[in-house]
């Protein structure tokens, strides 16, 4: 049985002679990213910044000027109150600093839940305090430095070190555009988002390593080939993988955001980005690195 293909075999894109394009894209997208996450900061969930969350549902629409109402004439009004997916539950948030009477969140929890546990079913109630919050930020940004840094290694023990450079720069790249979106949009950044990152750095590693591979195996096939042809045909080559994996992993991203609840939709949302920027990082950025940097062409002996 034949592989799927839904681009023709000898289709021949001209994807390094975009390479002026694609390098001032990427690079706008990364300075724009890094300027957002320094002007705007992310929207640190409960995860990260510590406090009280409480969820609660009722039968019908919850009006949430009656909720703020309520938490302001038991003294929390710095409270942060919003939907969460339908109109009939909310959700609560009380940032650690916010205290009442000397008590501290686990008893703000309390009185909330006092006050509004006879009109409203209380769904679940998250306690995190400033000390788990640090460490759970330490333990996310090494989660991820871990990553890349293993993904290093791997890509230079098998191929070189060009490639190797090549990928971390592109899942570099992928994770700076991802977090540069939360932080301009003002996206919840929680625990589910630092596991969605990694998975998109898996993601991303994934097809740049698909494409890395077919140019390896050019690189033995077409000794005399231009390297700016080889390395565009490899491309070519992989196009149809690539995009149709992509195409498929969204299908099922997007099914899960409309339809697999307010919960997961983060995570979802974090996912649905990584896969377009990591298509995009694989074919124009990891490949026009290496391009760049230039490799050995007699690998015979690998």
């Amino acid at each position: 049985m034949k592989p799927i293909r839904w681009i023709k075999k000898n289709t021949n894109i001209n994807f390094l002679g975009l390479k002026k394009i694609s390098i001032f894209f990427s690079f706008l997208l990364c300075i724009c990213s890094i300027f957002s996450i320094f002007i705007f900061s992310l929207n640190y969930g409960i995860d990260f910044k510590g406090g009280t969350l409480i969820e609660i549902k009722s039968t019908s629409k919850i009006e949430i000027s009656d909720i703020r109402s309520r938490l302001y004439g038991i003294g929390f009004e710095d409270a942060q109150i919003q939907t969460f997916g339908s109109d009939d539950t909310i959700l609560i948030r009380i940032e650690n600093d916010n205290v009442i009477n000397g008590e501290a969140d686990l008893n703000a929890s309390k009185i909330i839940a006092k006050e509004l546990g006879n009109l409203f079913l209380i769904q679940r109630t998250e306690i995190v305090g400033p000390k788990v919050s640090s460490e759970l930020i330490q333990k996310g940004v090494l989660a991820i430095i871990t990553a890349v840094s293993l993904m290093l290694f791997y890509i230079w023990i098998r191929f070189e070190w060009q490639f190797s450079l090549g990928a971390v720069l592109a899942l570099i790249h992928d994770v700076i555009i991802t977090i540069g979106l939360f932080s301009l949009f003002g996206i919840e950044f929680n625990l589910s988002i630092i596991a969605a990152l990694l998975t998109i750095i898996g993601y991303s590693m994934n097809d740049t390593v698909v494409v890395y591979d077919r140019i390896r195996e050019n690189l033995r096939k077409y000794k005399q080939m231009d390297l700016f042809e080889l390395i565009n045909n490899s491309i070519n080559d992989t196009l149809s993988r690539t995009t149709l994996t992509s195409v498929t992993t969204l299908l099922a991203l997007f099914s899960l955001y409309f339809l697999g609840g307010e919960v997961i939709r983060g995570f979802t949302l974090a996912m649905i980005i990584g896969v377009f920027i990591g298509t995009y990082s694989s074919i124009f950025v990891a490949s026009q690195i290496i391009f760049f940097l230039g490799i050995k062409r007699d690998w015979s002996k690998n």
